[in-house]
């Protein structure tokens, strides 16, 4: 199950959501996108169904490419250390 690291602050913004990293006092801005693929997780559901959630909301994505999308942007949060699993 994929998790915030431990002193990741998260919040909502007009924009999408905003992460910040209370240890190395690093921010990051999240899109919409990226900020629904973020909560589904968050959420407890899997990669499957946050790129479900981004079909359903966005009209000119498919499914391969919201399984591409949801793929990139957990490995962006991953390899920015803000995320465990």
């Amino acid at each position: 199950m994929l998790a915030l690291k431990p002193g990741v602050l998260m919040t909502e913004t007009e924009y999408g959501m905003a992460l910040l990293d209370q240890e190395s006092a690093e921010y990051w801005t999240l899109n919409p996108t990226a900020a629904l693929v973020l909560q589904t997780l968050l959420d407890g559901h899997g990669t499957e169904q946050a790129a479900r959630a981004l079909t359903e909301r966005y009209d000119d994505v498919d499914a391969e490419l919201a399984a591409l999308d949801v793929s990139r942007i957990v490995g962006e949060l991953r390899a920015a250390g803000l995320i465990t699993s």
